[in-house]
């Protein structure tokens, strides 16, 4: 990989010390190598950065590669509605290529926009082709097969055998599993408990604890969800989760929007991860999830777009403004700053997924994530003597995405991808989506 010089800067470290200061940052092979005000020395590149913010990459915590291609048909539905009639049926259309093609679709625009690290859930079948996307673009990711053995309404082609998914799960858990040194990991994915058996459940957790991957899963994201699973399990999402030894600090839950005060006591006892996903509990009318109230009892809360079924974006700069302003509505102007919304979508993002300690903040001995930000433009001045969390949360844009940097490699640079080709991608989603809606 060799060596990679970032000159003149603004860095935003998000370390403990929320350090902000003009200086450098070396990359050697894919690790931070030194910060300070200024390094000479020579680099196998040296990338001007004055004048512009450099910034650990952003980690979304809950996204679903495989409903990329789904963009635009499924929208202004009730959550059970969206599921039933339009997005359980395209999943069960899919095929090796257009999961392929769903994925690649995505990936381009998660690191056009700035995002580094994914926690993606694919759907029921040819997942192996979601991980080769996923290992050709440059991402850092984890990610599982959903899971799915139980409901009357699921189609029958995404039904399975309890043996078989678990069975079908730990084959691409050891095929993929620490792929490309570590950059690519697995994580156990029932969709949610409507539509897995108990003994799946247990057999996930189980397995979890066997090989030391995440569970990730949806909970309580819709009125209508919870009491369909105390119709069915007699207690509420997170009650039973706990019942049946699944509430560990492996398990990252997506959405979290209608919590007792039992369940938030629970995910904050036992060390539960929450995703947030405002732009999706938005477009579904889902609810507003109490962040503020998470972060106050110490719960570790992610971002993510979700899918661009229910979004339509898969844009972190979105999602930032969205998770800031939302909250302004039920608690007044002054929770949920910018600098908390963008620590949650960085440290707060690498704490959900067990990874604070290699990716998250600009700091010397971790993985060279990061992305640089050209503020230079209508919609982002003035600077004079502006703060750079207000500027990077309520005013940037996927469009100030200058350079993206994963694993010490540079995956965008000039604003143009280099480990996708855009054309290609952009033509075989549109022949891949015309294929599922005939066979559908």
């Amino acid at each position: 990989m060799g060596t990679i010089l970032l000159k003149g800067a603004q860095l935003v470290t998000m370390n403990a010390e929320e350090e902000v200061f003009i200086g450098d940052l070396l990359i050697e092979d894919n690790k931070i190598k030194e910060i300070a005000a200024h390094i000479d020395m020579q680099a196998d590149q040296v990338i001007d950065a004055r004048g512009k913010v450099l910034l650990p990459g952003f980690i979304q915590t809950h996204i679903h590669l495989c409903q990329t291609l789904f963009r635009g048909r499924a929208d202004d539905l009730e959550l059970m509605d969206w599921l039933r009639q339009r997005i359980w049926p395209l999943e069960a259309a899919h095929d090796e290529e257009s999961v392929y093609y769903s994925a690649m679709l995505g990936l381009g625009e998660l690191i056009s926009s700035g995002t580094t690290t994914i926690l993606d859930m694919e759907t029921v079948h040819h997942t192996d082709s979601a991980f080769q996307a996923m290992a050709q673009s440059g991402i850092r990711v984890i990610s599982g097969k959903v899971m799915m053995d139980h409901g009357d309404e699921v189609p029958e082609p995404l039904r399975e055998d309890t043996a078989t998914s678990l069975q079908q799960s730990v084959d691409l858990l050891e095929k993929w599993n620490g792929f490309g040194g570590g950059r690519i990991q697995y994580a156990f994915c029932p969709r949610f408990v409507v539509s897995c058996t108990e003994e799946l459940l247990v057999e996930v957790r189980d397995l979890s604890n066997k090989y030391h991957v995440k569970v990730h899963t949806h909970a309580s994201e819709n009125r209508g969800e919870i009491e369909l699973v105390e119709h069915e399990r007699g207690m509420r999402n997170i009650v039973y989760l706990d019942h049946i030894g699944l509430a560990t600090p492996r398990l990252v839950l997506a959405h979290c929007v209608w919590l007792s005060e039992e369940e938030k006591e629970i995910i904050r006892k036992r060390g539960v991860k929450v995703t947030h996903c405002p732009g999706s509990n938005m477009k579904l009318s889902s609810g507003v999830a109490d962040i503020p109230d998470l972060l106050n009892r110490q719960i570790a809360v992610g971002i993510g777009a979700d899918g661009a079924a229910c979004n339509n974006n898969l844009d972190m700069f979105q999602e930032m403004r969205l998770t800031a302003l939302m909250q302004k509505i039920p608690h007044g102007p002054t929770v949920m700053d910018a600098r908390t919304v963008l620590r949650m979508a960085t440290m707060g993002g690498a704490e959900v997924l067990g990874l604070s300690k290699e990716i998250g903040s600009l700091e010397v001995g971790k993985k060279a994530d990061m992305l640089l930000l050209d503020l230079d433009d209508f919609h982002t001045y003035p600077s004079y003597e502006t703060d750079v969390y207000s500027r990077v949360v309520y005013s940037a844009t996927r469009s100030c995405v200058d350079t993206v940097i994963i694993d010490g490699s540079i995956v965008l640079k000039n604003r143009k991808i280099q480990t996708i080709d855009r054309g290609i991608v952009l033509r075989e989603s549109d022949k891949s989506i015309a294929r599922l809606m005939k066979r559908i």
